[in-house]
C-alpha cells in the first residue's frame, strides 16, 4: 500500500479523537439525539473510537511486513526550529501492535459504556475524556521525537485523573490525586533526562539518536539520562516500589478506566524502555540493567505475596486489588527482559505487554460485570456458602473469569504464557558484559513467582466461580435483598439492558422490592453487549498464545534494528 496513504492513515487516526473530544461537547444534531442526550454522545465515542480502530487495522492491512523494523507512514516536519523539535510520526513493528491494542481496547471500552455509563456527571465530559485519553495514548506510541512523546506521555494524565475522581467508586478522591502526584513528579524527572539527552546530541530526534547508538553522549550523560529517565517509566510501569498508586487508582476507577490503566497505560513506561533507553542510552542501560532486574523480580515476587494474602479467607481483600497488585507481578517479567538487553529478553518484554493488555483488560471487564450483578468485589463476600458461586449463578460468566484467570498465570496455549517464557529464557543467556549468575538467580526468581501466580488465580477461581449458593442468615438475606433493590431502581428505565434482576416483583415506580431471599436471586449471565465487548479479548488471547510468530514477526527484526543501531 502507498507510503502516503498510510502516512495521511496515521495522522487522522492520531487526531480524529481530539476532534471527536470537541464534538462530544456539543449538542447533538437532530436525528442523532436518540432517546435522550447521554444516549447520542455515548454513541457518538462508540462511532469514532470505531472508526480509529477501523484506520488503525488499515494501517495494519498496508505495513510493509517483509521489513518491519523499518519505519513506515512516517511524516517528518519541523516544528520549533529554534530549538530543532520536529513533528516526526512513524510506526515499526515495535509500535504498530500497542497501536492496535489501544484503538481495540477504547473501542471496546466506549462500547461497554454505551449499555453501561458509570455513576456520575454527564456523559458528554465522560465521553471528552475518554477520547483526549484515546489521543493521548496512540501519539505515545506514534510519535518520533523527544518532546513530542514527552508531550503525549504527559497528555494521558489529565482525562485519567477526571474518569478514576469523578466516576470513580470509594476513595475516588484520594486515589485520583496519588495518581497524578507519582505520574507527574516521575515525569518531571523524565524531562530532566530527555532534555539532557537532546541538548547533547544537538537533537531530539528519536530514530537519529537510536541510529548514533549513544555515540554522541558521554558515559556520565548516558548513566544521569538513563537515570532519570528510567525514574519517570518505572513509575508508568509500575516498577517496584514506585508502584503504591496502582492498587489505589484501580480500586476506586470505573470498568473501563481500569480496562484502559492497565491495558495501555502501563505499556507506555515499558514501551519507553524499549524505544528510548536502549538504544539511545545503551553503556548507561548496560550499567542500570543489573539493578533493574533485581527491581524486577523483587516486584514478581511482592506482587504474588500481596495477592496470596489478599485473596486469603477473613482478609477482607477485594477483587479489583487483587488484579491492580498482579499487574505489579506482571509488569515486572517485561522488566526482567528488557534488563537482559538481548533480543530474546526484549521479544518477550514486548509480547508480555500485548498479552497483558488483552488478558488484564478481559479481567477487568469481568471484576465490572461481577460488581454490577453483586454490588460488591470483596472477596469475602463473594466467596463461600452466601457467597457469588458463578458456575451455578451465571455459568458463562464464571467461565470467562476461569479463563482470564489461567490465562494470567501463564498456561501454555495461552498469551500470558510466551511473554514470561521469552523473558526468562533471556535471563538465562544474559547480553555480553551481565553478571549471568546474578541473572540465572534472578531467572529462578521469576519462575517461583510463577508458581505464586498459580496459586493465587486458582484461589479466586476457587472462591468466586465455585461452591454452593445457600443462605443460612437472616441479616445476610436482607442485606443482598436491599442492595438488589437499590440497584434495580438505579438501573430502571435507563434505556440499557439490566445486568441485575431479583427475583419477586417490584412496588410501582419507587422500585421498591418485595424480593424473594437472597438464594433466590435470578442473576443475568453475559449478555449481549457484554459478548461484543469480551469476544475479541478472548479471540486474541487464544490466537497470540497458539500463533505466536504473529507478535513475534513483527517485534524480532525491529528489537535488533534498535540494539543493533541500525
Amino acid at each position: 500500500m502507498n507510503d502516503t496513504f498510510l502516512r495521511w492513515v496515521l495522522i487522522t487516526l492520531l487526531v480524529l479523537p481530539l476532534f471527536g473530544a470537541l464534538g462530544a461537547l456539543f449538542p447533538a444534531p437532530p436525528g442523532l439525539k436518540g432517546r435522550d442526550p447521554d444516549q447520542a454522545v455515548l454513541r457518538h465515542g462508540v462511532s469514532i473510537t470505531g472508526i480509529v480502530l477501523l484506520l488503525t487495522i488499515a494501517l495494519a492491512a498496508g505495513f510493509d511486513y517483509a521489513h518491519p523494523g523499518r519505519m513506515q507512514a512516517t511524516t517528518n516536519l519541523s516544528w520549533i526550529s529554534s530549538a530543532a523539535i520536529r513533528v516526526h510520526l512513524g510506526v515499526d513493528g515495535i509500535s504498530l501492535p500497542l497501536l492496535v491494542l489501544t484503538a481495540l481496547l477504547t473501542f471496546l471500552s466506549a462500547l461497554y459504556s454505551y449499555f453501561k455509563m458509570p455513576e456520575g456527571p454527564s456523559a458528554k465530559s465522560f465521553v471528552a475524556l475518554l477520547l483526549v485519553l484515546e489521543a493521548g495514548m496512540l501519539a505515545t506510541f506514534a510519535v518520533l521525537d523527544l518532546m513530542l512523546f514527552f508531550l503525549a506521555f504527559e497528555t494521558v494524565l489529565i482525562p485519567m485523573y477526571f474518569l478514576i475522581a469523578r466516576w470513580g467508586s470509594d476513595a475516588r478522591d484520594r486515589a485520583a490525586l496519588r495518581f497524578i502526584l507519582y505520574t507527574v513528579l516521575g515525569s518531571v524527572v523524565m524531562l530532566l533526562g530527555l532534555l539532557l539527552i537532546g541538548l547533547k546530541a544537538g537533537t531530539f530526534d528519536m530514530v537519529t539518536l537510536a541510529s548514533d547508538n549513544g555515540s554522541k553522549l558521554s558515559h556520565t550523560t548516558q548513566l544521569i539520562a538513563v537515570l532519570a529517565i528510567g525514574i519517570g517509566l518505572a513509575v508508568k510501569t509500575p516498577m517496584w516500589p514506585l508502584h503504591s498508586w496502582l492498587p489505589d487508582a484501580h480500586t476506586s476507577a470505573p470498568t473501563v478506566g481500569s480496562v484502559l490503566l492497565a491495558g495501555v497505560l502501563l505499556k507506555m513506561g515499558t514501551y519507553g524502555f524499549v524505544r528510548i533507553i536502549l538504544p539511545i542510552a545503551p553503556q548507561g542501560a548496560h550499567t542500570f540493567a543489573p539493578y533493574l532486574a533485581a527491581f524486577a523480580v523483587v516486584g514478581i515476587i511482592y506482587g504474588s505475596l500481596v495477592c496470596l494474602a489478599i485473596g486469603r479467607q477473613g482478609s477482607g481483600g477485594d477483587l479489583k486489588r487483587l488484579i491492580a497488585y498482579s499487574s505489579v507481578g506482571h509488569m515486572g517479567f517485561a522488566l526482567l527482559g528488557i534488563a537482559t538487553l538481548t533480543p530474546t529478553g526484549v521479544n518477550g518484554a514486548l509480547f508480555a505487554n500485548v498479552a497483558h493488555g488483552l488478558i488484564t483488560g478481559l479481567l477487568f471487564f469481568l471484576i465490572g460485570a461481577i460488581k454490577d450483578r453483586y454490588g460488591t468485589t470483596d472477596l469475602d463476600r463473594l466467596s463461600g456458602t452466601t457467597g457469588a458461586a458463578l458456575y451455578g449463578a451465571a455459568p458463562r460468566l464464571g467461565a470467562l473469569l476461569a479463563f482470564g484467570a489461567v490465562a494470567s498465570l501463564g498456561l501454555p496455549g495461552l498469551a500470558g504464557f510466551w511473554g514470561e517464557m521469552l523473558a526468562m529464557f533471556g535471563s538465562f543467556h544474559p547480553a555480553a558484559g551481565l553478571s549471568r549468575p546474578a541473572y540465572l538467580a534472578f531467572m529462578g526468581l521469576a519462575a517461583f513467582g510463577t508458581l505464586l501466580t498459580a496459586a493465587y488465580m486458582l484461589l479466586v477461581v476457587r472462591r468466586v466461580c465455585m461452591g454452593e449458593r445457600r443462605v443460612s442468615d437472616a441479616h445476610e438475606q436482607a442485606e443482598w435483598a436491599a442492595e438488589g433493590s437499590d440497584r434495580q431502581a438505579r438501573l430502571r428505565n435507563d434505556g440499557r439492558p439490566q445486568s441485575l434482576r431479583v427475583g419477586g416483583e417490584t412496588n410501582g415506580e419507587s422500585g421498591e422490592s418485595t424480593a424473594e431471599p437472597a438464594a433466590s436471586r435470578v442473576l443475568v449471565d453475559v449478555q449481549g453487549y457484554e459478548f461484543a465487548s469480551w469476544t475479541p479479548l478472548v479471540a486474541l488471547t487464544l490466537l497470540a498464545g497458539l500463533w505466536p510468530a504473529v507478535l513475534l514477526g513483527l517485534t524480532d527484526p525491529a528489537v535488533r534494528t534498535l540494539l543493533g543501531g541500525n
